[in-house]
């Protein structure tokens, strides 16, 4: 019953936004002008003719406050929430149908039902944070039009065409997560089970479409398409939609998301871990995390790579911008997410060294880690080496520029490319390990196979550092295209050792099963950290991303004009950050609570058993 009644509020909660949004689109529909004179497409600079609203008078984006507070902070805190819980509402049904199709195709029943159980707990996770999704969105969309009138009134007038899409987009997420819910017992039968499944999968394409609808107005608001230079729409949506920075923000959000998902289903495993009372269900979400931890891997191995790609796109719009946000006032802000991602792979290594306790034999690769830790620090210190460093007005003035004498000859980019591509490669080497441990190469050419292995990573490994010392000396706007090179390299020794690994594995002597439960407790605990660094670096990144706009709702057509406009410093920034992150995670753990709670005794018991029967942990070979 509880669970049902906030399945009407999610359906209460999106009717509203269907409402308010079809009001507003009404609203805005009349207030849009048809103008007969052609003119010229801002970026694509085809000529069409003028059929949306002009970008407001600076008159009209003088914004009110609530007292002494400004109101973009609270406009800020609900955008941050949203954004977390859309991300997470996008990634958990993806887990599932995935988690459902290897079900499908596993011809291990205990192991089809393991992955069939983890994929309903995480769906009725994703409810529930459904639910909270649409009430924030529906806050979040009335203090647009409280707060920021003029420009809702433009940005609405301007997508018009794409405003209902949006609402029936949305409305058809929320319809199509509570059948594939509510109808799990319903379908289970193996002649329903894919037709279950493929409800699931259309669930994600209508979450998809959603992310990339959302995602076309905060291209349009970095790099304005579609429009003419007094902001007026010229009648093609695809230029609309399809702005200088829409595909590398449509690849960078997703694999956020994924990510953001991902933290979300470790905490889970690390939360119901340290609240299991009997070792079969420690165990098994001991392999949860594991799981998850890989899939979170998954996703931020080439998130380096689509962040290049998106700061590419961005100096090639506007060399302005990209100065602003990299060499300007956000420098310093990505020299903190530098720290932050190495913080990311540095726990990522110590959670595989610490995982080794599951493993007998584990203990014959400990030496190995001080070496890859050696390198990884190494790489670390590059990575995190300023090419600017903070300066006063007088400093700059007596050094007769911003760049340092000394400091102003390193943290070039194809170096930070080279550190973290051999941080990749050093968090790539330690998974090998991890996959080895337990086991004994038997095949008859191990010994040639080690030293293909080992000649694959140190030929890579030289020819990043190689493309990465040639970068010194080549003129900036040369020296961000080595990351290309640098990319492929990284990809070609993960994807050929990976497959040589494999080989080298097949028939391998086994010592034993993964003794899935033994990891320490300080391992769960920095899986758990690792979650909330990865919350801290989305918000981080959204914070670079907005401010590299500065004043401006819409790059060079509508500014916030305010007296009392401000682009916060980076200290500002961070405890805005951190506030958003706790008060995330503590929503969180409520849901995770509250997902507990609605289980009865008999449930609970039931659950228990259920676990005992086909939950159990995998074996090595499964693993």
């Amino acid at each position: 019953m509880v669970m049902k009644k906030r399945v009407y509020r999610i359906i209460g909660c999106a009717v509203l936004l269907l409402a308010v949004l079809t009001a507003s689109v009404i609203d805005w529909g009349l207030l849009s002008q048809s103008f007969a004179e052609s003119s010229a497409d801002l970026y694509f600079k085809t000529p069409g003719t003028p059929q949306g609203p002009p970008a407001p008078s600076p008159q009209e984006t003088v914004y009110s406050r609530i007292g002494s507070l400004d109101s973009r902070l609270l406009v800020w805190f609900i955008t941050q929430q949203h954004t977390y819980f859309g991300g997470f509402v996008l990634a958990l049904p993806i887990f599932c149908v995935l988690l459902e199709f290897l079900g499908l195709s596993s011809r291990n029943p205990a192991l089809a039902l393991r992955y069939d159980g983890l994929a309903r707990d995480l769906a009725k996770v994703a409810l529930l944070a459904l639910s909270a999704t649409a009430v924030i969105g529906t806050l979040m969309l009335g203090m647009f039009l409280y707060f920021y009138p003029s420009f809702m009134k433009y940005m609405g007038g301007t997508f018009k065409s794409f405003m209902p899409v949006y609402a029936v987009v949305f409305v058809g997420v929320s319809l199509l997560l509570v059948i594939y819910y509510y109808s799990w017992n319903r379908m289970a039968t193996p002649a329903l089970k894919w037709g279950h499944a493929a409800i699931g999968l259309l669930a994600n394409v209508f979450g998809t479409a959603l992310l990339l609808s959302a995602n076309a107005w905060s291209a349009f608001m970095m790099a304005p398409a579609g429009v003419d230079a007094q902001g007026r729409f010229l009648g093609n949506g695809w230029h609309l939609l399809h702005s200088a920075l829409w595909n590398p923000l449509n690849v960078h959000r997703f694999l956020a998301d994924i990510m953001s998902g991902g933290a979300v289903v470790l905490a889970y495993a690390c939360y119901r871990f340290f609240t299991s009372k009997t070792d079969k269900e420690r165990a098994y979400f001991d392999w949860v995390g594991h799981v998850f931890l890989f899939v979170m891997v998954c996703a931020l191995l080439p998130m380096p790579f689509a962040g290049y790609w998106l700061m590419r796109s961005v100096y090639a719009f506007s060399q302005s911008m990209g100065v602003t946000m990299m060499g300007g006032l956000l420098t310093w802000l990505f020299v903190v997410q530098a720290l932050l991602i190495g913080v990311l792979f540095l726990g990522i290594n110590f959670y595989i060294w610490q995982s080794m306790a599951r493993l007998r034999g584990g203990e014959r690769y400990h030496p190995y880690y001080q070496m890859l830790l050696t390198v990884f620090m190494v790489a670390l210190v590059i990575w995190l080496t300023p090419h600017t460093v903070f300066m006063s007005a007088s400093e700059v003035k007596a050094m007769g520029g911003a760049q340092h004498p000394v400091v102003g000859n390193y943290g070039v980019m194809s170096a930070k490319n080279g550190a973290i591509n051999i941080m990749i490669l050093v968090t790539a080497m330690s998974f090998l390990y991890y996959r080895r441990a337990n086991r004994t190469i038997v095949v008859s050419w191990a010994k040639q196979g080690n030293i293909l292995m080992g000649a694959l990573f140190l030929l890579g490994a030289l020819n990043i550092i190689w493309l990465s010392v040639y970068g010194y000396y080549l003129p900036a706007k040369l020296r961000i295209g080595l990351s290309s090179p640098q990319a492929a390299t990284t990809l070609t020794v993960l994807v050929v050792g990976a497959v040589i690994n494999r080989m080298m594995l097949k028939g391998a002597l086994v010592h034993g099963p993964i003794q899935w439960g033994k990891i320490s407790l300080r391992g769960v605990v920095g899986l758990f950290g690792l979650a909330a660094a990865f919350s801290w670096v989305m918000g981080l990144m959204g914070y670079i991303r907005s401010s590299g706009r500065l004043a401006w709702h819409v790059s060079e057509l509508m500014a916030d004009v305010s007296p009392w406009a401000f682009t916060p410093d980076f200290a500002f920034a961070a405890k805005m950050v951190t506030l958003n992150m706790m008060v995330f995670w503590g929503a969180v753990l409520t849901l995770f609570w509250m997902c507990r709670r609605d289980e009865s005794p008999a449930m609970g018991e039931e659950s228990a058993g259920e676990n005992s029967r086909a939950l159990a942990p995998p074996s090595s070979q499964e693993a």
